[in-house]
């Protein structure tokens, strides 16, 4: 059965705590639930039917009081919809925060999926390394930063239309003419790969161009 109320959070979350030895209190000042320990910082739990912007935002609210906050919501049945309490983003995002997340069936025990500790961002050194390469190799701004729906001018694809414009000049041409021409260096893997559908090979280690590289420099002109 779906949950109706937050308040049916409530119950198996304030049990929880309370084996832990935690005062529990539900509805203090904005808060769902308070709870104390000795001289331990508070634990702020923020309750709601499901995974949301809202939620998130009471929660960083939350943190101006305490570091101990956590967001519930609950156990996601099989008809679910929207975002999963489960999901490796929400899971990232909640440990970016420092928030921490549990699910909670009310007929059931609380799981908790991330606890509220501080975020320390391990950086991505290869995705790091890829964006920097493509930034670099990428000559000029041929795209608009925020598109969708229309085709990314890469570095792999300059690097493709540059063979292109070769070829479209000289008709038909070998690897090692072309890099004579000052072609890509990687312009033999380019032409084998082909990977628009540009080029046709006509002969050992010779290529042209396809009706569809011929209209590929006509659309991307701009970016030659």
């Amino acid at each position: 059965m779906p949950v109706e109320s937050e308040v049916e959070l409530y119950g198996p979350v304030k049990a929880l705590l309370e084996r832990q030895g935690f005062v529990v209190k539900g509805e203090i000042g904005d808060c769902d639930l308070v709870a104390v320990r000795g001289d331990e910082v508070p634990v702020v739990v923020e309750l709601k039917r499901r995974f949301s912007l809202e939620l998130v935002l009471q929660g960083v609210d939350r943190l101006s009081l305490t570091d101990a906050v956590y967001l519930a919501v609950p156990e996601p049945g099989r008809r679910r919809s929207g975002i999963s309490p489960y999901d490796g983003l929400v899971h990232r995002l909640c440990k970016r925060l420092g928030v921490g997340l549990m699910t909670v069936d009310p007929r059931g025990p609380v799981q908790i999926l991330v606890e509220p500790v501080p975020y320390r961002p391990r950086k991505d050194r290869p995705r790091l390394a890829r964006l920097l390469g493509e930034h670099h190799r990428r000559v000029g701004d041929p795209n608009r930063g925020g598109s969708t729906r229309v085709p990314l001018v890469t570095a792999y694809r300059q690097d493709a239309l540059r063979i292109a414009r070769l070829l479209g000049a000289r008709g038909e041409a070998s690897v090692k003419a072309l890099r004579g021409e000052s072609a890509p260096k990687d312009v033999a893997a380019i032409l084998q790969r082909d990977y628009y559908g540009w080029f046709e090979r006509v002969g050992r280690g010779t290529y042209r161009l396809t009706p569809k590289g011929e209209q590929a420099l006509r659309d991307f002109a701009h970016a030659l």
